[in-house]
């Protein structure tokens, strides 16, 4: 069975050769580079399984890196883990937005962010089975199968975490769901957010959706639904 490919993307030697051991020796293919423009050229040569990405890069800093695959049909599905000194909240928040899957910071225990490695492949998987279904209300199709979100036929241009969230939401329309909860469906029961960070998305989807952003409703002091 081949090997689950993982990109590297650390411009601190010794912090790129420990990954590198570490997650070969659980059984990963992995391929290491030193700044976004390298990983840039070898994603689009082989879509890894995950991308590791530090955000104080040379050059195209891993954010810039991350919009820019986010942003690439062909790359948006490749779950993110941010790997970085940076403990802002914003820096925090700036990635969700992005699409970024996962946060972990420095210095942290080789073993979490293996562990945490193996549960977002994890989840990668069971979201695939999950996101095969399309659903339709009125003029709005969401097909997450595909990374697309239609209105009129028209797409509008969503993140992978906007688009899980919409998908999660529209599933059960006319439920209640916490931010804990929305949280647990698009990136696991491990995954640390604030609430901020949740909203800052549901304002983002909002704005996308344009008219058809109160389908996304709030229930105050909960969290929110899809209208039915």
């Amino acid at each position: 069975m081949a090997r689950e490919h993982i990109v590297i993307v650390e411009d601190e030697e010794d912090i790129l050769e420990l990954l590198r051991y570490h997650l070969a020796r659980e059984g990963y293919s992995v391929t290491t580079a030193a700044n976004g423009e390298q990983a840039l050229k070898i994603i689009a040569q082989k879509i890894p399984a995950l991308a590791l990405l530090d955000l104080m890069l040379p050059g195209l800093n891993g954010l810039e890196l991350c919009r820019s695959l986010k942003k690439d049909p062909r790359t948006a599905a490749i779950p993110i883990m941010m790997v970085t000194a940076k403990n802002e909240e914003s820096d925090v928040v700036i990635g969700l937005e992005l699409g970024a899957d996962d946060y972990i910071m420095k210095p942290f225990s080789i073993k979490v962010l293996v562990a945490r490695v193996h549960a977002l492949l994890r989840r990668r998987k069971q979201a695939v089975v999950e996101m095969d279904d399309t659903i339709r209300i009125h003029d709005l199709v969401i097909n997450p199968g595909r990374h697309e979100v239609l209105i009129k036929g028209k797409p509008v241009e969503m993140t992978f975490s906007e688009l899980r969230i919409i998908h999660v939401l529209a599933r059960r329309p006319g439920w209640v769901m916490t931010r804990e909860q929305i949280v647990d469906a698009v990136r696991g029961e491990d995954y640390a957010v604030t609430d901020r960070a949740v909203d800052v998305q549901i304002v983002g989807l909002r704005k996308k959706l344009g008219s058809r952003a109160e389908y996304i409703e709030t229930v105050r002091g909960v969290g929110y639904r899809f209208k039915e």
